[in-house]
């Protein structure tokens, strides 16, 4: 475990040795999604809304689907169902909320209290802002005894917190979104998990080390743990000259095929192996 150093001439604090693992998670990153950094108690500023108040204010839920639809209009020329468009606004939250969460776990082994209010999201472009805080880490953890630090004993208490801490960020948004997406509890902690496991296989391919997060992901949600209804579950398939590809179904369903039904995602039921080794490998040299 590499720990990030605290910024050159900054204070020695929870919030900014979280802020350098937040910012090292953008770098890794890159563009896909933009993540930027939020001073603490910094309001969020014009064009941005925050996880509360997706949660706790419908008109601005209506609003942030709205501009949902019309991205979705302006991509795909395709005008989508409002549950589609429900789905894949809160697929995007979700699966942004578990990079922020999961990623500096992965990094640094240092699990953020992102409380809903510190996430953010842009209404007009991908982006989407963190306000660093506290966190749970290690024993060994030089950040151990700074204030705003909870410690816990050991990998799976760590891995205990960082479940509780993606169920507590996300259940008041699945409370509120739930009945625009046509679903029950079940389908939506389905996407939840799923979007657990494909953030930090996200992160993983990115730093080269895809093994790495198969195996993080597969002890993170080994089986059904409550909430979450099942584990990360990757198989293996063999390509051609024998290579080995990891792959995984979701279980809960992002509803992207309905808008490119072609295009269907790769961990999606509708894609049989034959097409995920398709699209692993390319067409076949000849």
């Amino acid at each position: 475990m590499s720990l990030a150093p605290a910024p050159t001439g900054a204070a020695l604090s929870c919030s900014t040795l979280l802020a350098s693992t937040h910012h090292r998670l953008a770098a890794h990153c890159g563009t896909t999604p933009r993540i930027e950094v939020a001073r603490p108690r910094r309001p969020a500023g014009q064009g941005w809304i925050d996880g509360a108040e997706l949660a706790y204010h419908p008109g601005l839920l209506d609003a942030f689907l709205e501009a949902e639809r019309g991205r979705i209009r302006e991509r795909y020329g395709h005008s989508a169902r409002p549950d589609v468009v429900a789905s894949r606004a809160l697929h995007g939250y979700l699966w942004a909320a578990c990079l922020l969460i999961a990623g500096p776990w992965y990094l640094d082994r240092r699990v953020p209290a992102l409380a809903p209010a510190d996430v953010r999201v842009s209404r007009t472009t991908d982006a989407l802002a963190v306000v660093p805080g506290g966190f749970t880490c290690l024993p060994e953890d030089p950040a151990a005894g700074l204030p705003g630090v909870r410690v816990v004993v050991d990998e799976e208490a760590l891995r205990a917190e960082l479940r509780a801490a993606v169920a507590s960020h996300v259940r008041p948004l699945l409370a509120a979104m739930g009945p625009r997406l046509r679903r029950g509890p079940r389908a939506l902690w389905g996407m939840v998990g799923d979007d657990l496991v494909s953030a930090i296989w996200h992160l993983g391919r990115r730093l080269d080390e895809e093994e790495r997060a198969v195996t993080e992901a597969g002890r993170l949600l080994p089986g059904p743990v409550a909430p979450f209804l099942g584990g990360a579950d990757f198989r293996r398939l063999t390509g051609r000259e024998g290579r080995s590809y990891p792959t995984r179904t979701r279980m809960g369903c992002c509803l992207y095929y309905t808008i490119r039904p072609a295009e269907a995602c790769a961990t999606c039921p509708r894609t049989c192996d034959g097409e995920r080794l398709r699209r692993l490998e390319g067409p076949e040299r000849r």
